[in-house]
């Protein structure tokens, strides 16, 4: 079900009314379309160089998903580890068309090791690519993106210059198409011939039957011709090989992110005559024949390296998450990435495989990617939890009526709290949300009830969210049996005050936030009982 009704009940919050502005300002300012923000409030004076939110992490995809669709901006969302990405791009396909946003997943490996990234990780890195540097409209599978999620370390590693104009295979049935072109293009784009495909990023031929495994995809897919028409495709098991359906197109990205085209083959023979302690691995790139590691040579094979913040769209934004722990881990990458380099001359000093200098390879220092961020001309938001304890009220049950309470706007002013120090650049607006976590429950049926009870009699919106369908209605019966008439529906629209709404969704812990008069919170209910039990 969808949640995205919330972002316009959030936007009535002063603060953040204000922060949405200035970014809505900066949009249009940068040839974007406001999509609805609200005109006028606050100093807007910095909103080419963004802003920090104080507010709870579980605000992280609201305040996403508000800056996309309600300021009209594409954004660009980091966080300090992939754990946290994953997270937050669940929780943002609650509030926005799930197609509409992506992850951008970093390598498993640091850039100089001789090991190559998954393909399927490769394969995803490039689809989000392909989708920001050439969207299709017409196509929901490459269409475009309005936020990305990548950890810190996708954000700080350079990537091959062009890989969003890779074209990626497309098939659909009825299509004319030869069949050896067809192999040839998936060859060259990365794809490895196997007897029989079991992993993603290889392909098998048996006659007019074509087997192959998209990075991007759950199951391989197989492609049945007649003559050079595509007749059919159908996806598959690994297990057992057998159909499990038919699938209406094939969309196959690259596999390798150091495609081995005749420049990239003509300079790995170059640098094997220069470097005899590589020529056995790079004289098997200058033949054409893909090694393991061989990402590892980017920086002397291609042409030049970009960084992520070079394929944002025009208007687009960056939102750290948390920019302290994203500082804390982009400081230990870097370190790690140096130390790792410089262990690989220590071994050639001693014998061992002489290493050619990739230094253009190393993660970038994040002040570097700030700078670059700047040069580029995209705002640098952030989200942090510092302050957020300053602004958080009583328990619900205890505190004054909900409508009571100080809006946002009458928080101490960020200048007095020294928890901030450091969070911000001098002269950036700093916007309090107020905002405080849900409460943890932990089964306590009655203290719930009487939580949600407090806020409807205050004339909040409450919203009470679980994970599964199931859950969500034994959970709208129990309010119904207490007297509470609970609404089971997805929030396309904004919920109404007074009303508790039950709805499904991945949306982290929740939260109350007195200044939009909103409380959110993720429960379910134990099939082994009717308690009710925070997530």
């Amino acid at each position: 079900m969808s949640l995205a009704g919330l972002l316009s009940v959030i936007a009535a919050d002063p603060q953040l009314r204000r922060a949405l502005d200035a970014a809505g300002t900066g949009a249009a300012a940068d040839g974007g379309d406001l999509g609805g923000a609200a005109a006028g409030g606050g100093d807007l004076g910095s909103a080419s160089a963004g802003g920090d939110l104080v507010g709870p992490a579980e605000l992280r995809p609201f305040i996403a998903a508000a800056l996309a669709a309600r300021a009209g901006r594409f954004v660009l969302a980091v966080t300090a580890t992939a754990r946290e990405a994953d997270d937050l791009t669940a929780a943002l396909g609650s509030l926005l068309p799930a197609e509409s946003v992506a992850c951008f997943p970093a390598w498993e490996t640091l850039p100089h090791e001789r090991l190559s990234p998954r393909s399927d990780t490769v394969g995803q890195r490039i689809a989000v690519l392909r989708r920001l540097a050439h969207p299709d409209p017409s196509d929901p599978v490459a269409g475009p993106l309005s936020v990305v999620v990548t950890p810190v370390r996708g954000l700080l590693q350079p990537i091959v210059a062009g890989l969003g104009d890779l074209e990626p295979v497309r098939l659909a049935p009825g299509q004319a198409a030869d069949p050896d072109d067809v192999l040839t293009r998936l060859v060259e784009i990365g794809y490895t011939r196997v007897d029989l495909v079991e992993k993603r990023g290889e392909l098998a031929v048996r006659g007019g039957i074509l087997d192959v495994f998209p990075p991007t995809e759950e199951h391989p897919l197989r492609v049945e011709f007649f003559g050079d028409e595509v007749d059919e495709i159908r996806s598959f098991k690994v297990a057992d090989q057998r159909s499990l359906g038919p699938a209406p197109a094939l969309w196959a990205p690259p596999c390798r992110e150091l495609l081995l085209t005749p420049a990239v083959r003509e300079r790995a023979k170059e640098l094997a005559a220069e470097h005899p302690g590589l020529a056995d691995a790079l004289g098997k790139l200058a033949d054409g024949i893909a090694v393991e590691g061989m990402e590892a040579f980017s920086p002397a094979l291609a042409e030049r390296m970009d960084l992520l913040l070079d394929h944002v769209p025009p208007g687009g934004a960056v939102l750290a998450c948390d920019p302290e722990r994203i500082r804390t881990r982009a400081g230990e990458l870097v370190r790690t990435s140096d130390e790792f380099l410089q262990a690989s001359w220590v071994n050639a000093a001693a014998g061992a495989q002489a290493p050619i200098d990739l230094g253009e390879s190393a993660f970038r220092p994040i002040t570097q990617v700030r700078a670059s961020a700047d040069q580029l001309g995209l705002p640098w938001w952030t989200i942090a939890p510092f302050g957020a304890g300053d602004a958080a009220q009583p328990e619900p049950a205890a505190q004054p009526e909900p409508a009571a309470q100080p809006e946002a706007a009458a928080q101490p002013e960020p200048a007095a709290q020294p928890e901030l120090a450091g969070l911000r650049d001098a002269g950036r607006p700093v916007f309090v949300t107020g905002a405080r976590p849900a409460e943890a429950y932990r089964g306590d049926t009655a203290r719930v009830l009487a939580d949600v009870r407090h806020w409807l009699a205050g004339g909040w919106r409450v919203v009470l969210v679980t994970e599964g369908h199931g859950p969500a209605q034994r959970l709208t019966e129990l309010l119904h049996g207490e007297g509470l008439g609970a609404r089971l529906a997805g929030l396309e629209d904004a919920p109404e005050p007074g009303v508790p709404y039950v709805s499904t969704g991945l949306i982290g812990h929740g939260f109350s936030w007195p200044g939009a008069r909103l409380a959110v919170c993720l429960l379910y209910t134990s099939d082994a009982a009717d308690d009710l039990t925070r997530v």
